[in-house]
């Protein structure tokens, strides 16, 4: 079967979201195009990565002489978006995902695919697919300008950094429940 692509090409929106209570969030990638919306599911660090890489790339780009991709330093104003996620319909759950850069049309570029969930509990019983093309697959490609993704990895990382406060004595997270710490003899 062919790889299902959900292809955006300068999105009207790109933003990562959560759904439910700091410790028990879910995080999602939502792409919308006019009426169309994708929305895949994240972890936390997939999330917190991919606004780092996002960042490093275009901090790369702002050191070319001239800066030819008018690469901005900041978030521009009228890029950011503090508005909640759409209504989340997950298409699929991230495992794989990669980031590149097209010089010819000065957009960063997103690919995430589908989580592979290997039920065997040995790896000696993994039996190999006998027709790759009997397993479903889709995979997520979005292409966003320069001003766009540095107001995306902004988002993201306010978003990832709003979660459950650290404890000041051990540094895990602290429960909306409470927290007992389990400090380290010394």
């Amino acid at each position: 079967m062919p790889t299902r692509v959900h292809d955006f090409d300068w999105p009207d929106r790109i933003v990562v979201g959560t759904i439910g209570r700091p410790g028990e969030r879910t995080f999602y990638l939502q792409v919308r195009s006019g009426t169309r919306t994708v929305s895949i599911a994240l972890e936390k660090q997939q999330s917190a990565l991919l606004a780092e890489k996002i960042d490093e790339i275009l901090d790369q780009l702002l050191t070319v002489e001239g800066n030819p991709f008018s690469v901005p330093t900041g978030t521009p104003p009228e890029l950011v978006d503090n508005d909640p996620l759409d209504t989340v319909e997950e298409d699929f759950r991230a495992g794989t995902m990669s980031l590149g850069w097209d010089p010819t049309t000065a957009q960063v570029v997103i690919e995430a695919y589908p989580l592979v969930e290997d039920d065997a509990d040995d790896i000696d019983d993994v039996a190999p697919v006998s027709d790759p093309d009997d397993v479903d697959s889709e995979m997520l490609l979005v292409r966003i300008p320069v001003g766009t993704a540095r107001a995306f990895a902004k988002r993201t990382r306010e978003v990832v950094g709003a979660g459950r406060p650290a404890c000041p004595l051990c540094g895990y997270p602290v429960d909306p429940d409470g927290h007992t710490c389990t400090l380290p003899e010394v």
